[in-house]
């Protein structure tokens, strides 16, 4: 697809305490590539990539591909940068919530990541992915599965165990989250609760202007 070739243009945010890995998950989920060089990120980066949705009907015959390119925001984990990242949260359509498996700390302040988003996303129950990182390291883990998926239980999110370094479940977390997204577009038929400028057809801004939300931290759908 060249550049504008696309249907929708959709925004995820990476979240999470600093050194879960979420530089090294979305380089793994665009490039295919893994560094094992830790380098620390500052403030906001992203990146970039194009592809096909196909939604599954109620038949189980695959609709139309829709073109999708994907902007996956990086954010810095540290406290000093938290009133930075918390800007961009009510732009972003979804959320990669990241903790560290060899890390119990990190787990322990997932909570406190989804306290924020309830505050500062779009809505109150936005659509979230919440990945258990660094799965290779298994000898060095600290959060057991059974833990990880019953907080994601109660808060009804899916789960997954992945890796940057080897690709484990990557690809598969990011896709769940694409496809809670544009189920909850189709589902939706009054598209207030869409961040502005997030969601774009045929490349062009879309000619109808979205709505302001009727109650603050409550979603249009």
């Amino acid at each position: 697809m060249s550049d504008g070739d696309y249907d929708y243009l959709i925004k995820f945010l990476a979240l999470g305490d600093s050194g879960v890995g979420k530089t090294s998950f979305l380089y793994q989920y665009t490039d295919a590539k893994f560094n094992s060089k830790f380098i620390t990120t500052v403030g906001i980066d992203f990146r970039e990539k194009r592809v096909v949705y196909r939604s599954n009907g109620p038949d189980g015959i695959s609709g139309r591909g829709q073109r999708v390119h994907l902007q996956l925001w990086d954010t810095a984990g540290q406290e000093r940068f938290r009133s930075l990242t918390t800007a961009f949260f009510r732009d972003a359509m979804g959320f990669l919530l990241l903790f560290d498996l060899t890390n119990e700390q990190s787990f322990l302040n997932v909570r406190n990541w989804m306290s924020q988003l309830q505050v500062h996303a779009y809505c109150e129950n936005p659509d979230i992915v919440l990945c258990g990182n660094k799965c290779d390291l298994d000898e060095q883990r600290a959060v057991k599965e059974e833990e990880a998926k019953e907080f994601a239980e109660k808060y009804g999110i899916p789960y997954f165990e992945t890796s940057a370094a080897i690709g484990t479940n990557v690809n598969k977390a990011v896709e769940t989250l694409l496809d809670l997204i544009m189920k909850r577009m189709e589902r939706c038929v009054d598209k207030s609760w869409i961040p502005q400028g997030v969601v774009q057809s045929n490349g062009h801004s879309s000619t109808e202007q979205l709505t302001e939300e009727k109650d603050k931290g409550k979603c249009g759908c």
